[in-house]
């Protein structure tokens, strides 16, 4: 990439527009390897195969800072305004993350290489979108069901044990068990976190598998999108480091230009990340999860199509 001019500024420009994706797709239940191939295809940075391979997966420091940013009095077991109570929780907290992450850990380092050798494929990619965009519709649709034949019995004046008419989301749903983030018990964690080790299967989305698991356990909408967030913290923050020392030791090292495309991707993907988590957060407390897979089914079929022509020989643009 040269140092000066214009190219310097094509390529920031082009950083800026990872940054700009990955801060959307990472904490929307849609894949942002999915959206960042795609993107690739047509906007490619003028850098080398190992700093773009570095570069995808560090800019998410971004998006991270920004969940410990929004989420900080909740996850900080040391504010002067909790008492005691609220920071053994806090504690408690931090131990289920911790938990959680270790599925996805135990298999995902020693099999990152191979994962990124075999699954990588433009085809893994676009059958996992579909695969499990119509697993968001089913999932949406049997919790639908419940809740209506609840309501129903309810209606005919029969007792059962609900929690209340609502779980915190802003639609009626009495199937969620887990209601809150302090009801989240170690099991429900434990099992989240088993779920995560689906993400490492490029196209599935991290927050997808999760969210995913978390509704199938019971959780509530608001709280499988909110310790979806949480999780990311250390699996984010280990797979940067891991993707980090293995990019210098292969000898490789920062030139300032490279420095200069890191800081402004992670930078918008934070900036863009602050506003996309408070979207989610809003959208499912009022919404359910179905819009996300169809969108999910829609991109899948058109990187099917996209990249099926390539096969064929029909090149597009």
């Amino acid at each position: 990439m040269g140092v000066n001019g214009l190219t310097n500024v094509e390529e920031l420009i082009k950083a800026a527009l990872y940054g700009l994706v990955e801060g959307i797709t990472e904490w929307l239940p849609i894949s942002s390897t999915g959206h960042l191939l795609l993107l690739d295809q047509f906007v490619k940075l003028d850098v080398s195969a190992d700093f773009w391979d570095m570069f995808l997966v560090v800019i998410q420091l971004g998006a991270i800072l920004a969940v410990c940013v929004l989420f900080f009095r909740q996850l900080n077991p040391f504010s002067p305004s909790k008492n005691s109570y609220e920071r053994r929780q806090t504690w408690t907290l931090w131990g289920k993350i911790i938990v959680a992450c270790l599925p996805a850990a135990l298999v995902g380092i020693p099999l990152d290489d191979w994962m990124e050798e075999h699954l990588g494929s433009p085809f893994v990619i676009a059958v996992a979108l579909i695969v499990y965009g119509v697993a968001f519709i089913v999932i949406e649709n049997a919790r639908e069901a419940r809740s209506a034949q609840l309501s129903a019995q309810q209606a005919r004046g029969k007792h059962f044990k609900t929690g209340s008419a609502t779980d915190g989301e802003g639609s009626s749903d009495p199937s969620a068990r887990v209601r809150t983030i302090e009801e989240l018990d170690w099991g429900t964690a434990i099992g989240i976190g088993l779920f995560q080790v689906l993400s490492l299967v490029p196209g599935t989305s991290r927050s997808g598998s999760t969210i995913i698991g978390g509704l199938l356990l019971g959780c509530a909408r608001t709280v499988a999108a909110e310790f979806t967030f949480y999780l990311a913290i250390p699996v984010m923050f280990g797979a940067s480091a891991l993707r980090l020392v293995k990019y210098f030791l292969k000898g490789n090292s920062f030139v300032a230009s490279e420095f200069l495309l890191l800081g402004v991707g992670s930078g918008v993907a934070f900036v863009v990340s602050l506003l996309a988590i408070n979207f989610l957060m809003g959208f499912v407390r009022k919404h359910n999860f179905k819009p996300f897979g169809w969108y999910r089914i829609v991109l899948g079929i058109v990187v099917l199509v996209y990249f099926g022509l390539q096969l064929l020989g029909v090149h597009i643009g």
